[in-house]
């Protein structure tokens, strides 16, 4: 009797520090600190961090933006979600097309995947990703995105490819350019494996993006950091850097 005492007293000693070793941040919180700070910044701002549960806590969600560079990401997925692709091993023409498309974000070949690929699979992506806006534009960088669709779409950007070419795919969007890795990644928690894609150009000032999947074990968090207006790229890079280090405050 006293042992099986003993036993339930450990049980519960040791259920609440197993819960508090996977506490979740206070998100609201956390949106409203990234919300004063983006006040401060010159520019417009949307952004969504998406939970462990998958709920979207943000800013700005729906505010519909010019994608700039983040639709690489969607052009890889809905390239390997072709039927032509996803039952077959990748040759060395499909790692031409998307290796420097994603790593070093090369435009040259996401124009030929634009040309290829056609509205059909992004839009049929965009809707499987459950994103609430999506238009593909000419030029491919004036497509219409939101940070809540792109929060989305990071979120499921696993089970939205092709099991076969999945780790692949992530792969590439670990090991994007030591330049390129400006904003979310140099704030990333200890321990969280990220998965991201930017964008950056000219326009009513200067856009700079960022979307983001993080890892660690079972545990999935996405975000996405959209930026206009920026009077440079480097303010931008700064802006979404500020941002997801208030957004990921408490994430261990």
């Amino acid at each position: 009797m006293l042992r099986a005492v003993a036993i339930a007293a450990l049980g519960l000693v040791l259920v609440p520090a197993a819960a508090a070793a996977h506490a979740e941040p206070d998100w609201d919180a956390n949106v409203a600190r990234a919300q004063a700070y983006a006040a401060t910044r010159a520019g417009v701002e949307s952004f969504v961090v998406r939970d462990e549960s998958g709920r979207g806590h943000g800013r700005g969600v729906r505010r519909v933006v010019h994608s700039a560079s983040v639709l690489k990401a969607m052009l890889m997925v809905a390239y390997l979600r072709q039927p032509s692709v996803r039952h077959r091993e990748l040759t060395d023409d499909d790692r031409a097309l998307l290796k420097p498309m994603i790593r070093w974000s090369n435009n040259a070949t996401a124009s030929r995947l634009v040309s290829m690929l056609g509205a059909a699979p992004l839009d049929d992506l965009a809707l499987r990703a459950g994103m609430d806006h999506f238009r593909l534009r000419s030029p491919w960088g004036h497509s219409e995105i939101t940070a809540r669709g792109q929060s989305r779409f990071f979120r499921r950007i696993e089970r939205l490819m092709p099991h076969r070419h999945r780790e692949y795919g992530l792969r590439l969007l670990n090991r994007i350019v030591p330049s390129q890795r400006w904003g979310i990644p140099p704030v990333k928690p200890a321990g969280w494996t990220i998965h991201f894609k930017g964008g950056w150009g000219d326009g009513s000032g200067v856009v700079t993006h960022q979307v983001a999947l993080l890892k660690r074990g079972d545990r999935r968090v996405s975000l996405a950091i959209l930026t206009t207006g920026n009077p440079s790229h480097p303010y931008g890079t700064d802006t979404i850097r500020g941002i997801a280090k208030r957004l990921l405050r408490g994430l261990e």
